[in-house]
């Protein structure tokens, strides 16, 4: 099965997941327990307006190499995917980074209004703990929810992807380091998009019960397949056509962006990320043929063109 495919089938998988979930949290029961329509409706937008769907790929393929059973996977995977989410409806605010077309489409706050596209964040956050301890199947043992929902918390806040974000706005609202040197950069980007990724690679060893060494291993790809992607990203927003990537391009120049392209200049930030797709891609090496597909992201992240 082809890597797009692959993708494609994560992705439903997981929006039938979301989808039931926010039809639980819809209009239609005791009217203290009913979400309000304009709420609801923000929180549709932004779990169900498209989406590559990566990390939650990359949660189901690393629970595959342990045969987790795929329900608790995809349950997991549906709780992270809440994550980046909300992350994306409060990164895209005008106190932020001031987007308003993500997928090819609104962002939260230009379709419905900012505080709207707040409190679908916030709930979204919660949501997804929700789900961690309370919906995954039931054979999945109380242990293994807290370490998920610990090592979630953990990768999604202030020493991982928030606090990479505010690195990145010091950059640029602040012009905070006023040069942005490489080890800055690398760190602010494991930060911001590593430490999702490097979650979503090491839960299934979390699912398993995975030995020490085989976590660690993945969880070091997911940061260094983050670190890839954001560079990726990053060349996309200096070279790529807005219509294809789906969102407002060219951004970075102008405001002051700590990035790898902005350090050394698209050429050698193509090296760059070249050379750390290799290291990532060794780093799978333990585990023979069955990273095949987390090979496959390596190589899908640094030829995207969205």
């Amino acid at each position: 099965m082809s890597f797009e495919r692959r993708l494609a089938e994560a992705a439903r998988a997981v929006e039938r997941h979301l989808r039931a979930w926010l039809a639980a949290e819809a209009p239609g029961g005791e009217e203290r327990h009913v979400v309000p329509p304009r709420l609801q409706a923000a929180l549709a937008h932004a779990t169900l307006s498209g989406g590559k769907r990566v990390r939650p790929l990359l949660v189901i393929e690393s629970s595959r190499m342990f045969d987790v059973d795929a329900e608790a996977a995809v349950a997991t995977a549906a709780a992270l995917e809440c994550v980046h989410c909300y992350s994306l409806a409060h990164d895209d605010l005008p106190a932020m980074d001031n987007d308003q077309v993500r997928r090819g489409a609104p962002t939260v706050w230009k379709a419905f209004d900012e505080w709207t596209a707040i409190l679908a964040g916030d709930a979204l956050l919660t949501l997804a703990f929700e789900i961690v301890s309370a919906g995954l199947p039931g054979h999945v043992a109380a242990d293994v929810r807290c370490r998920l929902a610990t090592e979630l918390a953990r990768a999604a806040g202030a020493r991982g992807m928030v606090g990479g974000q505010c690195l990145d706005l010091e950059a640029d609202q602040l012009g905070e380091p006023r040069a942005p040197n490489l080890h800055h950069i690398l760190r602010l980007q494991e930060m911001k998009t590593g430490a999702l990724m490097g979650f979503a690679c090491r839960s299934g060893a979390i699912l398993a019960g995975a030995t020490p060494a085989e976590e660690a291993f993945l969880a070091r790809f997911g940061l260094k397949l983050g670190l890839a992607f954001q560079i990726a990203d990053d060349l996309l927003d200096a070279e790529g056509d807005a219509a294809v990537v789906g969102k407002a391009t060219g951004k970075d120049a102008g405001r002051n962006k700590a990035t790898l392209v902005a350090l050394l200049g698209p050429e050698a930030a193509r090296t760059k990320l070249n050379e750390i797709a290799a290291e990532t891609i060794s780093l799978l090496d333990p585990f023979g043929s069955r990273a095949s597909v987390l090979r496959d992201a390596v190589r899908f992240a640094v030829r995207r063109q969205r």
